[in-house]
């Protein structure tokens, strides 16, 4: 890496892209790249040294490029990667090049279909509060740093390990934290025991004597050959869970002030009332996943409570966008029937006698087809919802699946359903208490509009 001195990426404005990207501009390297469009993230990375274009267009390529990142949402068709691939440069994707920096740094790799970005975020500001110089790699944007990169010169990192094209086979992680294996990304495993397979195939890339965190009822679904490699490897397993007999737990998680408070048990020692920023029963967890994690590095339980209460969270993370004495608009990425079903949960337990308003677009027509029936279900725990179209990133329509097959499944009688174009004016007929935006797609586009309609 270090005769490599031009990186090209392409996808460079990708949440995950761009984190990898600020790690070699930090490095002295020269950063170039192409995104299909210029947003606020790239316009940062703009200005913070990097040099980027927006059409596919091999003219607009510097000389003397020695290495080309790219990310697997870049279609075949991309006339740039083409160019790279078809005359001999070094390319890689975005996960192998994480992979080659944990060859050679300590690394946390954080798991899960939901749950990585809070808890490698929550992670990383421990440590790096704690003193600990930590670089981390970070699917959101923190809201202390700005950024989805942390920069540090230590032995550790920090990095979502990524389930999406089997990204996570490229770490080799000293400590591996595992938040759940629902079923998703369907498109790429075909089926759910398939992508299972794909967990245990990262399971086992862990170094020896490394440490794996997940839940009991994930650990008695591995294999027989994952749970032979874990004892060769001499693996400390730690089960965590909230109010659960295991090695670390959560207890006493209870609202008040705004806040959601706990108790960490450790066969290792406590700490009692702790408070977190972070919404919801699911927070609690990627919290004590974190709060372990910092212990095994050597965090005291003072540091630990002073950096939990001290995390702002991520951007699009349960992220108040406004409140005031009559209303409270929350903005979360939740795109999955059971991160619906935890962020709108949290927000019922948050204000338990205010009329909760939600907005979600779905997010990929194989998606919204795998999961009909969850997401009918987490969205009827609203009060009233407005449905908009579904986003389609990568994907091609495919027959009969539009959002009208979630609302017509929905059984609650507050339901609308509406397009980009309409959103705006259904909205304004709304009276509002808790107004929540529900999505990955482009949905975030709305929130200063909806902001500022909240406003006037």
């Amino acid at each position: 890496m270090s005769e490599t001195n031009k990186i090209y990426f392409i996808g460079i404005g990708g949440i995950g892209m761009s984190a990898i990207a600020r790690y070699m501009l930090s490095q002295g390297k020269e950063v170039y790249g192409y995104d299909k469009r210029e947003t606020t993230l790239t316009k940062k990375l703009v200005s913070e040294g990097m040099k980027i274009h927006y059409i596919d267009d091999v003219s607009l390529i510097p000389e003397g490029i020695d290495l080309v990142v790219y990310t697997p949402a870049i279609p075949d068709g991309h006339s740039e990667l083409n160019h790279f691939i078809n005359n001999g440069y070094d390319v890689i994707k975005r996960a192998e090049m994480l992979g080659r920096l944990s060859q050679v740094k300590k690394t946390i790799a954080i798991a899960g279909t939901h749950g990585k970005t809070s808890t490698s975020a929550t992670t990383a500001h421990l440590l790096k509060h704690g003193k600990e110089d930590v670089s981390a790699f970070i699917g959101g944007i923190m809201s202390n740093y700005n950024s989805n990169y942390i920069e540090g010169g230590g032995d550790w990192i920090v990095v979502e390990a990524d389930e999406y094209d089997r990204s996570f086979l490229h770490l080799s992680p000293d400590i591996i934290a595992i938040m759940s294996m629902d079923a998703d990304h369907l498109d790429i495993y075909g089926d759910h025991n398939v992508m299972i397979e794909g967990f245990e195939a990262f399971i086992i890339k862990i170094k020896q004597d490394g440490t794996l965190i997940i839940k009991e009822d994930m650990l008695a679904g591995l294999s027989k050959n994952v749970i032979g490699v874990l004892a060769e490897k001499n693996v400390n397993v730690v089960l965590f869970g909230i109010d659960t007999e295991t090695e670390v737990a959560a207890e006493n998680v209870h609202v008040k002030d705004g806040k959601f408070f706990f108790d960490y048990e450790s066969e290792n020692g406590s700490i009692s009332g702790l408070a977190t920023n972070l919404a919801g029963r699911h927070n609690i967890e990627n919290s004590i996943v974190a709060i372990t994690i910092a212990t095994i590095v050597g965090l005291d339980g003072e540091t630990v409570r002073d950096g939990l209460i001290s995390f702002k969270g991520i951007k699009r993370r349960f992220e108040t966008i406004y409140e005031d004495e009559k209303l409270t608009y929350i903005d979360d990425y939740a795109h999955h029937p059971t991160e619906l079903k935890s962020a709108i949960g949290a927000a019922k337990e948050l204000f338990p006698n205010k009329k909760i308003t939600g907005i979600f677009q779905p997010h990929l027509f194989s998606r919204t087809r795998d999961f009909v029936d969850g997401f009918a279900e987490s969205l009827d725990l609203l009060d009233e919802i407005l449905l908009m179209d579904i986003y389609p990133a990568r994907e091609e329509p495919i027959d009969g699946v539009t959002s009208k097959i979630i609302f017509d499944k929905m059984k609650i009688e507050n339901k609308t359903l509406v397009t980009k174009e309409t959103l705006m004016d259904e909205l304004r007929k709304k009276e509002l208490e808790v107004l929540m935006t529900l999505g990955a797609g482009d949905i975030d586009t709305f929130v200063v509009q909806i902001e500022k309609l909240l406003t006037i």
